[in-house]
């Protein structure tokens, strides 16, 4: 199982926090778009390591054009030598809407169709394809010497996506080299509906799943005392509770039976009651969607329950001494 660390968007202090988590066996490193760009500190710590992977997790496609995500995506391939992987999420409508002022409508068939744009951007520039992409959505039918890149030895990147419905998890099957996973999922999710519905995509596309990496940052209490796990469960309590707000969440409560607390998290959440929220979230929830024990027990239960599920994971482990941390990465990464 490959696991994966997340680094700042602070550019002062990247090249000093990839260094570390490369030194420390990490497989790759995440950066998420939230307050700022998740691409510029990828390109800082491409040039300061040498074998860890580099993905977004995620970047926000629908803010953006195909032939915009073409481009970053293969320079950040070339920059760091092939290691670059971009992850890609719809977000939701009023983000796109309201905060991107970008078009909305049909998110799962719109993304297959970016995602198909993308690389038959890429096909143009690495294979020389004529460029003639035509779809409901996006149309890229223009591409000239000056506009192609040239710095081409390295190829396109690895595309993942972000899903937690079925028909977007679908859409990953087919057309993505692999999906993330929202951490708000439960095992019996995982196997129910994630896991049916990549198997439709796979057989569309005639995929087998070894040809498919499966990412899941997994939500994870632990920590060196009692004051500290206490801390942790806390923080994961409202962020289970933040997430079950979200009416598009609902079948992932529904496959632990709290299907019924979805609309009043919602209502709470209106009122900005976010950690009254956490109180809502019983110790069984917690348990379904978040594996918890001391530090050094953690690898064994992450395996126990998902080894056979999922491809990489992540994890929250800042709060963990250096040497500890060095140790769950291995036992995790150990075949």
């Amino acid at each position: 199982m490959k696991v994966d660390g997340g680094i700042g968007w602070d550019l002062d202090k990247v090249g000093e926090q990839a260094r570390t988590l490369e030194e420390l066996g990490y497989s790759g490193l995440m950066t998420a778009e939230t307050a700022h760009d998740p691409f510029f500190p990828l390109v800082v710590a491409a040039q300061n390591t040498e074998r860890v992977e580099l993905m977004t997790s995620i970047a926000v496609a629908f803010g953006r054009s195909p032939m915009t995500l073409a481009n970053i995506g293969h320079d950040l391939n070339a920059v760091s030598k092939g290691r670059f992987a971009l992850g890609i999420g719809s977000q939701i409508r009023a983000h796109i809407t309201k905060r991107f002022s970008m078009p909305w409508s049909n998110p799962a068939p719109r993304m297959r169709e970016f995602i198909l744009a993308m690389r038959a951007i890429w096909a143009n520039w690495h294979q020389g394809e004529p460029l003639q992409f035509a779809g409901r959505f996006y149309q890229h039918t223009l591409m000239t010497p000056f506009f192609t890149p040239t710095n081409n030895d390295y190829g396109p990147p690895k595309v993942f996506l972000a899903a937690v419905g079925p028909r977007m998890t679908e859409v990953a099957g087919e057309v993505a080299d692999g999906v993330i996973v929202h951490a708000f999922t439960t095992e019996r999710y995982l196997r129910e509906t994630t896991l049916p519905a990549l198997e439709r995509g796979f057989a569309k596309a005639g995929k087998q799943r070894s040809e498919f990496e499966i990412s899941y940052p997994l939500f994870v209490v632990t920590g060196q005392n009692e004051e500290e796990t206490a801390k942790a469960e806390a923080a994961t309590r409202q962020q289970i509770a933040f997430y079950g707000s979200t009416p598009a969440y609902k079948p992932v409560l529904d496959s632990i039976g709290a299907g019924d607390l979805q609309p009043e998290l919602n209502r709470m959440s209106k009122q900005g009651r976010w950690v009254e929220m956490g109180s809502l979230i019983s110790d069984e929830m917690l348990g379904a969607f978040a594996v918890s024990g001391e530090p050094n027990a953690i690898p064994g239960l992450i395996k126990a329950r998902y080894g056979d599920l999922v491809d990489r994971t992540a994890a929250a482990y800042g709060g963990i001494p250096v040497d500890q941390q060095r140790r769950l990465v291995a036992e995790l990464t150990a075949a």
